[in-house]
């Protein structure tokens, strides 16, 4: 004779922790992904300075890993895009307004650094607004 266990004693399946290629967009085990950083000047961590202008990519294979890599590889470094990333991230975590002195705490810039990165980000937004005016 057997006996059905109740809902309460069936345990449930652990989930397995997924990734999602970069490249193909393939979901598959995490303990299968191929994973680095690439430099990468628009990629501001949000929490560790440390990882500033590095780029972690994730891929299900090391065929679809170099392919992200070598794209990386052609792609410029603008030192003004990274710095304008670390003011981004020193503006919307912190306090609203800052001085030039605070800012240069806050991001490791300094002065000149900090006005060529505003610089650089108010000619993108110019060269998109030019983009989306008809």
């Amino acid at each position: 004779m057997w006996k059905r266990k109740g809902r309460k004693d069936r345990r449930a399946a652990k989930p397995v922790p997924m990734e999602l290629c970069d490249l193909c967009a393939r979901v598959f085990p995490a303990d299968e992904s191929v994973t680095g950083y690439v430099p990468d000047s628009s990629a501001a961590h949000a929490t560790n300075e440390w990882f500033d202008g590095l780029r972690l990519i994730t891929a299900c294979s090391d065929d679809h890993f170099d392919v992200i890599k070598d794209g990386y590889a052609h792609r410029p470094f603008v030192d003004e895009e990274l710095w304008a990333a670390k003011l981004t991230r020193a503006l919307t975590t912190g306090p609203p307004a800052l001085s030039m002195d605070q800012l240069g705490c806050r991001t490791g810039l300094q002065e000149p650094q900090i006005r060529a990165a505003v610089a650089w980000h108010n000619e993108r937004m110019r060269e998109a607004q030019e983009r989306s005016d008809p």
